[in-house]
């Protein structure tokens, strides 16, 4: 092991590893695949550490009997045993290498999967509160520091421990005085360790840390998006400045952390020569006394090497070690999160279903269930705990990842959710404000096979959060919704999916082809069908234009296609889905006339046959509902046609007056 290399172990923040039983268990529970790997590792340190302590005894024989007694048999046999041994070595070196990965690479590859399926099943809820930077340090770092305990931080204690007592004993048979002295500094390297091994812990994390804002930086600003934004405002100086003054506080720092961990290392050096000097000049002296061999004060100085590496790697263990254990802990809390969302162990599985979808009397809170969060977590070098990118500044300690979005008690302010922004209704009509506790109260109505429900309303008033509900996205604080009369909870998850097809205001395309993110709908899809799904949303004519047709890569979230365009590769993609209930955020106000014809000649094909819950923003939608629900903080305020809306003079009218009434149908 390196002999400084245990003070690089970052600890995060005032936290303090605690290294228990029960964490050992579970941690050997992950290594219990790989003991014949482990065992394999095991005698290969032995055999290594015995080769160790082979070598000086060689040069020992050499020099004391071999030479002066002018034997050139055995000198030619001991030459070729001071190559045979590194040989051999090396050999073992190498096979314990393989073993050693493979155990660990095993590890990564068990924990990664064991994360990534259960993040998968997580609520909606869950991912709204979570960083996405601290799920890939969970997945990546964690992961990674985890491995790290069973394949390395364990096998340099072992190795570093098995030899430095098979020298110790050595040495001791030797010559035990000589021994003593040896050791006698061993002291000391604990002290310059815990003095300057802080202080260069102190500069390791500053410098990860400005580190994680110049590489935040360049993350916003050479994204397209932000690219584009620099450009658009003339940013181009002053973005190179803040660069390079972040680029040079990374320079500073890495020489500052330089020059002191050769200061660190020079430090080690000097104490390891006192030690040395020790040796060599009280073993002379013995030499001198004829008392001891020149060849044993050979051997003896070439142990002291070994050993006080082994010592230094020793030192250093117990911090390694229990950083190791943080990463098992911060892994294990995600792989212990109860399911925000749960399926029963006998639910149903939908066969034939009909379409009927069924509200009966639904409340939903966006309460925050501490939980199912992960905890705040201070990691140095981490570009998510950048939390202004732009300005360099950083928030209070207790602002964490929930502070931004929790309103009065902890709960989330129901008008002003990131899922229902402003672009939901560009013009309003003046009313009361939106923001509240309950999301949603007292919700019923039943959408029969085939019909059409649209949803109208102001922004924030709850129509987003009332269609999240149908896919079971969350769960209703109150009431029961049900499909083909079964309750949501009862059936699964993956045949609730199945039956129902959503297309969110947002539409996200994977960076891939238009062909994969069609299929991932349907991963069997013929060609046949997802031309047919295209031609029905109305862009299979503008897919063949392109080089590469449905093999173009459509670029991060789909940057490289316009609005129109994504919105109908994604009607496309339910359009090979099937499915036989529809949920849509019909919103166009942000496109073109052409797109917007387009996209609505689409969607009379798509609703054509299934159960449609439209969130609705267009009057030729609204005339074809077979009912319209009018929703304002919450709480279904009006429901019928358009006709028999419209003579109410409620809100729909106001709406109507507002939003509508210009539209030509």
């Amino acid at each position: 092991m390196h002999g400084g290399g245990w003070f690089m172990a970052m600890r995060s923040g005032d936290e303090k590893p605690k290294v228990t039983k029960e964490l050992l268990l579970r941690v050997l529970q992950y290594a219990k695949p790989y003991w014949s790997h482990i065992g394999g590792m095991l005698l290969t340190i032995l055999a290594s550490s015995a080769l160790s302590v082979v070598s000086p005894l060689i040069f020992r024989q050499l020099i004391d009997t071999i030479l002066p007694g002018k034997d050139q048999n055995k000198l030619g046999l001991f030459a070729l045993a001071l190559l045979f041994v590194p040989l051999l070595n090396g050999g073992i070196s190498v096979i314990q290498r393989k073993l050693n990965v493979t155990v660990g690479e095993g590890v990564i590859y068990d924990l990664r999967v064991a994360l990534f399926t259960r993040l998968q099943r997580m609520s909606l809820r869950f991912f709204t509160n979570t960083k996405v930077g601290e799920l890939m340090s969970r997945l990546n770092n964690d992961v990674v520091g985890a491995q790290n305990a069973i394949s390395n931080t364990i096998v340099n204690i072992v190795t570093n421990l098995i030899e430095g007592l098979a020298i110790l004993i050595v040495m001791l048979s030797l010559e035990w005085r000589l021994t003593l002295g040896s050791i006698f500094v061993l002291p000391l390297f604990y002290l310059i360790a815990r003095r300057l091994g802080d202080r260069l812990r102190t500069i390791a994390r500053e410098a990860m840390d400005v580190n994680a804002q110049m590489n935040a930086h360049m993350n916003e600003t050479l994204n397209i998006g932000g690219a584009l934004l620099v450009k658009l405002f003339g940013r181009t100086h002053e973005e190179g400045e803040r660069f390079r003054e972040r680029a040079a506080r990374v320079r500073d720092m890495g020489i500052q952390r330089s020059v002191i961990g050769s200061s660190f290392f020079v430090m080690i050096g000097l104490v390891s020569a006192v030690g040395t000097a020790l040796v060599y000049g009280f073993g002379g002296l013995l030499v001198i006394q004829n008392k001891f061999t020149v060849g044993t004060i050979v051997a003896f100085g070439s142990y002291l090497g070994t050993l006080y590496g082994a010592m230094q790697g020793l030192a250093g263990a117990p911090v390694e070690f229990s950083t190791s254990m943080v990463s098992f802990e911060r892994v294990f809390e995600i792989i212990d999160l109860p399911h925000d969302i749960e399926e029963k162990k006998d639910a149903l599985v939908l066969h034939d279903v009909k379409g009927e979808l069924a509200f009966e009397n639904i409340d939903f809170k966006y309460s925050i269930n501490e939980n199912i969060l992960l905890s705040t977590v201070k990691r140095y070098g981490s570009m998510a705990d950048v939390t202004a990118v732009m300005s360099g500044g950083k928030k209070s300690a207790d602002e964490g990842p929930q502070a931004a979005v929790k309103g009065r008690n902890g709960q989330m302010a129901a008008g002003s959710r990131p899922e229902e922004g402003s672009g939901s209704d560009s013009s309003e009509p003046a009313s009361t404000s939106q923001a509240r506790e309950v999301a949603l109260e007292g919700i019923t109505f039943t959408a029969k096979p085939g019909q059409l429900i649209a949803l109208v309303g102001p922004s924030g008033a709850g129509k987003t959060t009332l269609t999240y509900l149908i896919p079971r996205l969350y769960d209703p604080s109150g009431g029961v919704i049900r499909i083909d009369g079964h309750d949501l909870r009862d059936v699964t998850l993956d045949s609730l999916a199945a039956a129902i097809g959503m297309v969110t205001q947002e539409t996200h395309l994977f960076h891939d082809t238009i062909r994969t993110n069609l299929t991932y709908a349907k991963m069997d899809a013929t060609q046949s069908e997802i031309e047919a799904a295209a031609r029905a949303a109305n862009i299979h004519d503008f897919v063949m234009g392109l080089p590469d047709t449905y093999d173009t890569i459509v670029g991060e979230r789909g940057y490289r296609l316009s609005g129109g365009e994504k919105q109908r590769v994604a009607l496309a993609r339910v359009i090979l889905k099937n499915p036989r209930i529809l949920v849509l955020d019909e919103a166009t106000s942000s496109l073109d006339s052409e797109s917007e014809s387009l996209i609505q000649d689409a969607l009379k094909r798509v609703m054509a046959g299934r159960t449609s819950i439209v969130i609705a923003h267009r009057l030729s939608t609204i005339l074809a509902a077979d009912l319209i629900l009018v929703m304002d903080r919450g709480r279904i305020v009006e429901r019928g046609t358009h006709d028999e809306l419209i003579a109410t003079g409620g809100l729909y009218s106001q709406l109507y007056e507002t939003q509508f009434r210009g539209e030509r149908v």
